[in-house]
């Protein structure tokens, strides 16, 4: 895609996420990496009424470069996609269900949420780091995201949300998407005995779509 394209859709992609209740206000943030810099949602924006031209563009070097000016949380997506040079893009949700997991998992845990499915496997992996505690746009956290973000796609700010990257802008939502899916199905299933893929059914899924 080139950058228009791209503009149109995280646009689209925002509408979608704040149509299922994923954002609301002007929670959530998305961005993309663009062969001169980078895509954002502007501060303080809703997702579910983004104007593509208004969306925060920024150099290599993350200075603001045309646009309205990035989210507050622009060091979160710098920290993840600095540390992972295979993502194209970051997607920050307040999502119900992992926003639930978040308030409820300990901080440092690697795995609060079971391999219940092929797909939570598949979009996000082995692993699930949750990061401790920070206030909302606190850059502070940036080196502790960035830690989580070595070996891991996906993870989770405690009692905030979760951050998720992708190859490319779509798997990057759609991950974000089966993680929230995949909480839900955690919180529905707590207090029984749900079967878990195995781990030998985990490094089946890895090798194959890892």
């Amino acid at each position: 895609m080139n950058e228009t394209e791209l503009r149109e859709a995280i646009a689209a992609h925002g509408r979608l996420l704040f149509g299922r209740g994923y954002a609301v206000g002007s929670a959530g943030n998305i961005s993309v990496r663009l062969p001169d810099g980078y895509l954002m949602t502007p501060t303080n924006a809703c997702l579910g009424r983004l104007d593509p031209a208004r969306i925060s563009k920024l150099d290599p070097g993350w200075r603001h470069v045309s646009g309205d000016a990035p989210s507050k949380e622009v060091f979160m997506h710098r920290a993840v996609l600095e540390t992972r040079p295979e993502a194209g893009a970051v997607v920050h949700l307040h999502s119900t269900h992992a926003t639930a997991i978040a308030c409820l998992a300990a901080p440092g845990e690697p795995a609060p949420i079971p391999p219940l499915t092929p797909y939570f496997v598949m979009r996000i992996g082995r692993v699930l780091p949750v990061v401790r505690y920070y206030r909302p746009g606190d850059a502070a956290m940036a080196p502790a995201i960035a830690a989580a973000a070595q070996g891991a796609r996906a993870m989770l700010l405690a009692n905030h949300g979760p951050v998720v990257s992708g190859r490319t802008l779509d798997e990057a939502v759609y991950a974000a998407e089966e993680l929230e899916e995949a909480a839900k199905l955690a919180l529905l299933l707590q207090g029984r005995q749900p079967r878990s893929l195995t781990p030998a059914e985990v490094e089946d899924l890895l090798s194959t779509f890892g």
